[in-house]
């Protein structure tokens, strides 16, 4: 197993050359009092307001640019905890790990279920999207834990695309409306198919990125001859 203090990350994203200057910016003209403590409090504040933002789309679509505002108050404080951390020289590995990804775990879940409760998704199709990531959550985890690499990109996707996706969809719809498609399996709206495909996308990736995994592990692992296979 590797040490789990030490890990190598990749967030090798289509955003990144835009990003990853951005939040440099950022990290430097932060003040004293903008801790890496403060702005994941202020992911928390964004994802909180996309959950009622959506929620009270039932009355406006004018609360779509509420979800959007939300959105980006989210990235802000999510992106930047840790470049700030890391630009300070102030990081803490072990906590900066485990409370970044227990509220990143939170806030996802806010913004997911604001969906589902919003009127623009069937809730079924949200809770595929939200389980889809959280399997892909436990991949990252576990191979963060045993091969000490933290990959939180996959095909130039990331968190930051994810988020871009869903304001887009969100100022489509709010333009030009929530139209629904007549299928075999009953009405499907515009947002329902970017939910799906976001599924889709996120089980793809979970499978065949633990297929992978797992192969290298058992070649890894094999027993060395005359040895005997262990089960743990």
């Amino acid at each position: 197993m590797t040490n789990n203090k030490k890990h190598v990350r990749v967030n090798d994203i289509l955003l990144g050359p835009l990003e990853r200057p951005a939040l440099q910016w950022l990290a430097a003209h932060m003040p004293a009092w903008v801790t890496p403590d403060v702005l994941t409090a202020i992911g928390v504040v964004g994802a909180l307001v996309v959950f009622f933002s959506y929620i009270f789309a039932h009355s406006s679509a004018l609360f779509l640019w509420g979800v959007n505002l939300g959105l980006l108050i989210n990235w802000f404080g999510d992106s930047l905890d840790g470049t700030l951390a890391r630009y300070r020289h102030i990081e803490r590995p072990r906590y900066g790990f485990y409370i970044d990804h227990i509220v990143d775990a939170f806030n996802i879940v806010l913004i997911i279920l604001g969906l589902a409760f919003s009127p623009y998704v069937r809730f079924e199709y949200a809770a595929l999207a939200l389980i889809g990531y959280l399997l892909l959550s436990v991949l990252v985890y576990v191979r963060t834990y045993i091969q000490g690499v933290f990959q939180i990109s996959y095909g130039k996707l990331g968190p930051t695309e994810a988020r871009a996706i869903v304001f887009l969809a969100n100022v489509y719809v709010f333009f030009f409306g929530n139209p629904t498609l007549q299928t075999s399996v009953g009405s499907v709206s515009i947002y329902d198919i970017v939910a799906l495909t976001v599924a889709a996308i996120l089980f793809v990736i979970y499978v065949i990125t633990g297929m992978k995994e797992a192969r290298v592990l058992a070649n890894e692992d094999r027993p060395q001859s005359g040895g005997k296979a262990s089960s743990a």
